[in-house]
C-alpha cells in the first residue's frame, strides 16, 4: 500500500504547487520615483510630493493587492509628468499601474478616467474618447469625466459636442478645470475677450503657486499675446514666475516677449533655462527660430534636427503601442518644413489628417504644408475647414490670407495678412516673414 501512497501524495503535491504557480496573482514591479533637479527640487512642494509617493510605494510593497494605493500612485506619477515634462517615463509608469488596477477592477471609474486622460496626453485621441465614454456610463454625475469628453471631442474636431460637454461640466462643478475649458472653446469660436474672461476666472479659482494654477495663468498671458496686448501678457508671465519660481512655461512666455522686442539673445537664454527645467519639444522648436533670428545658423540647424529626433522617437513608440507613445505627426510636419523637407512634411500631415480629419488645427497644418509646396488651390480646401469655427488666431488668419493672395483674391488676402501682422506678428516667425514678403511685393 505504502508503495503506491507516496507517489500519489507527490503527484497531488505537484498539482497543488502548479495550481499555486499558475493561478496566484503575479507580483508586479512597482515603478520608482525619479529625483527632481534644479528649480524643480527647490521648495516644500517637492518634499511633500516625495514623502507622499514614498508612502504609497511602501504601502504597495507591504500589500501588493492595495489597488487604492496603486491608483493614487498612478495619479501622482501623472502629475509628476506634468511638472517635470518627463512624459515618456511617468506616463508609461502610470499606465502600467492603471492597467494593473483595471485588471483587478475592470469598472474602476477613477482608473478609467486616468487612463483616458493619459491617452489624450499621448495624443491617442480616439482611444481616449472611447474610454471616457465608457467611464461616463459608470458615473454620469462626475464633472471630471465631462472635462475629458470636452478635450477628446475638441481634438477629434467634434466642437458642438465639446461645447455640450463643457456646459455639462460647469453645471456639475464650476471650478478651475471647467472655466479653462470654456475659455479654450471660446477662443476656438473666435471670442478672445470671452476666452480671457473665462481663463481669468480659472486662475482665480486655483491656489497660487500650484502647477495647475500657474498653467492657467500662463494660458491667460498667451490669450493676451494672441490679442496683441504684450504688456498684460508679460505681466501675467512675471506673476506666474513670482508665484512658482523657475516655472518653465512662464520663462518661455517671457522669452516670447523678449523676441517680440527683437531681443533674441535674452529670449534664447530664457528658453534655454525652460528647456533645462522641463522636457518639452516646443522649447527646442522655438529655439530653432530664435537662433536663426539671432544669426546663429549652426545652432538653429542643430535645434531643428534635435526636434525631429525627439518627435520621431515618440512617433515610433506610438506606432508600436495603441495607447502609449506620443503621436507627433502634426508637430513633425512643421518640423520638416523647417529643415526644408516638404515631402516628409506632407507625409506626416496626411497621417495626422487621417486620424482626425475634422480638427481645425490639423486642417491648418495640411493647408500650410500644401502652401509651402506651391499647391495653393488644394491648400485652400483645407484652410476653409480650418476656419469654420471663426477662430481669430492671428497665425491662422495670416496663413489664410497668404493662400487667398496666391489664388488671386488679393484684397481679401492682404486684409487678413495686414490685420494679423498688426495684431501679433511675433507669434510665428515663418508666417510673419511670408506675410511681410508678400505685402512688400505689392
Amino acid at each position: 500500500m505504502k508503495k503506491y501512497l507516496y507517489p500519489g501524495l507527490l503527484l497531488v503535491f505537484g498539482v497543488l504547487v502548479a495550481a499555486i504557480f499558475f493561478f496566484k496573482k503575479p507580483d508586479h514591479k512597482i515603478p520608482e520615483l525619479k529625483n527632481r533637479h534644479g528649480d524643480l527640487a527647490a521648495g516644500g512642494e517637492w518634499l511633500n510630493t516625495k514623502a507622499a509617493i514614498e508612502g504609497l510605494l511602501s504601502k504597495l510593497r507591504a500589500n501588493p493587492n492595495d489597488e487604492k494605493s496603486r491608483l493614487l500612485l498612478a495619479q501622482a506619477y501623472m502629475q509628476e509628468a506634468r511638472v517635470t515634462g518627463d512624459h515618456p517615463y511617468y506616463d508609461g509608469a502610470a499606465m502600467e499601474l492603471l492597467e494593473q488596477v483595471l485588471q483587478a477592477e475592470p469598472e474602476n471609474f477613477e482608473a478609467l478616467c486616468c487612463k483616458a486622460s493619459l491617452c489624450l496626453t499621448q495624443h491617442h485621441f480616439a482611444q481616449g474618447l472611447g474610454i471616457a465614454e465608457q467611464a461616463q456610463k459608470l458615473n454620469p454625475s462626475s464633472g471630471f469625466v465631462y472635462g475629458l469628453l470636452t478635450d477628446a471631442n475638441v481634438e477629434m474636431g467634434h466642437y458642438d459636442t465639446a461645447v455640450k460637454m463643457a456646459d455639462k461640466m460647469n453645471s456639475v462643478r464650476p471650478d478651475l478645470p471647467a472655466y479653462a475649458r470654456v475659455s479654450y472653446l471660446r477662443e476656438i469660436y473666435g471670442d478672445v475677450p470671452g476666452a480671457i474672461q473665462a481663463m481669468d476666472m480659472a486662475t482665480k479659482a486655483g491656489y497660487t503657486g500650484l502647477e495647475q494654477t500657474e498653467w492657467t495663468r500662463v494660458a491667460l498671458g498667451h490669450l493676451y499675446e494672441v490679442s496683441g496686448d504684450t504688456a498684460h501678457a508679460r505681466a501675467y508671465y512675471l506673476m506666474s514666475l513670482a508665484s512658482r519660481p523657475g516655472y518653465a512655461y512662464a520663462l518661455a512666455g517671457l522669452g516670447r516677449m523678449a523676441a517680440a522686442r527683437k531681443d533674441y539673445a535674452t529670449a534664447i537664454k530664457l528658453y534655454q533655462q525652460a528647456r533645462i527645467t522641463v522636457k518639452d519639444y516646443a522649447f527646442t522648436d522655438e529655439l530653432t527660430d530664435l537662433y536663426h533670428l539671432n544669426g546663429q545658423p549652426d545652432e538653429s540647424k542643430k535645434m531643428a534636427e534635435e526636434s525631429i529626433d525627439m518627435l520621431a522617437s515618440a512617433a515610433k513608440d506610438a506606432d508600436n503601442n495603441d495607447q502609449m507613445g506620443h503621436y507627433a505627426d502634426r508637430e513633425l510636419a512643421y518640423a520638416y518644413l523647417k529643415t526644408n523637407e516638404p515631402d516628409k512634411a506632407l507625409e506626416h500631415a496626411k497621417i495626422e489628417y487621417d486620424r482626425r480629419p475634422d480638427n481645425i488645427d490639423v486642417n491648418e497644418t495640411m493647408a500650410w504644408v500644401l502652401y509651402k509646396r506651391g499647391q495653393f488651390a488644394e491648400a485652400q480646401k483645407y484652410m476653409q475647414v480650418a476656419r469654420r469655427t471663426g477662430s481669430k488666431n492671428p497665425v491662422l488668419l495670416c496663413r489664410a490670407g497668404l493662400i487667398l493672395s496666391k489664388l488671386g483674391k488679393t484684397a481679401e488676402g492682404q486684409a487678413l495678412i495686414e490685420n494679423s501682422l498688426k495684431t501679433a506678428p511675433y507669434l510665428n516667425t515663418d508666417v510673419e516673414m511670408e506675410g511681410k514678403k508678400l505685402l512688400a511685393a505689392r
